[in-house]
């Protein structure tokens, strides 16, 4: 899952991205309103964090101008205004949730999976394909019910395939959701985790495999017994 978060205090930008990308989310800060704007409008965001006090501009009115462009993505407002009024006024301009500052990152954390998991959102609990599973919540993988380690990237390779059993998913949408802004892409980065993947997979006597659709991206589908 790929969040992007808008907030303008270091302290806080550094520790909620480090504290959702070791929870496996692909994190995307920006520190302005328009910084903020000019990602929403150039990445497809499983959800967004949204500070108000931007220093350009009220996180509000970037919330409004996404409502009125059509944009139904989760967005969870994280701000130090805790009157009653301010949560209703975040509430009607378009927020789905409202949390304060200061905050534990194990609620923003439930809050944000609570939101994807809503009708329409992009988390659902358990994903099940052939006798391999995976938990979003949790963060795991299993085969035949046996916990399988896997690295972050992996996950999140394997996580996009799932939810798109049987059909081909481009090389591009995995590195948009695996990799954010400030990381490095290498040209074979994504065929790289692939091909661990299918090591892992294999040797764990899953049932499912990886295919590779040249010029396109990938397919995982269930394997015919041949017996």
């Amino acid at each position: 899952m790929r969040i992007l978060v808008v907030e303008d205090h270091e302290r806080f930008a550094g520790f909620i991205k480090t504290g959702l990308e070791k929870e496996g989310f692909t994190v995307d800060l920006t520190m302005t309103a328009n910084e903020g704007d000019a990602a929403f409008a150039a990445v497809k965001y499983d959800a967004v964090v949204l500070d108000l006090g931007l220093p350009d501009a009220d996180g509000l009115t970037l919330l409004k101008d996404w409502r009125n462009q059509g944009s139904s993505t989760p967005v969870l407002i994280l701000t130090a205004r805790d009157g009653v009024d301010d949560r209703v006024t975040g509430l009607n301009a378009g927020s789905d949730d409202y949390m304060l500052k200061p905050f534990a990152m194990e609620e923003l954390v439930a809050r944000l999976r609570a939101l994807l998991r809503r009708p329409g959102g992009t988390l659902g609990t358990v994903i099940e394909v052939g006798n391999l599973s995976f938990d979003a919540t949790a963060r795991e993988v299993r085969i035949n019910d046996i916990s399988l380690a896997i690295s972050r990237r992996e996950m999140g390779v394997l996580e996009h395939l799932m939810r798109r059993a049987g059909r081909v998913v481009p090389k591009d949408v995995l590195e948009d959701k695996i990799y954010g802004f400030d990381e490095e892409v290498s040209s074979n980065s994504v065929e790289v985790h692939v091909s661990r993947l299918r090591k892992r997979l294999a040797a764990s006597d899953a049932d499912v495999a990886v295919h590779t659709i040249r010029g396109v991206g990938y397919l995982l589908s269930v394997e015919e017994d041949q017996d």
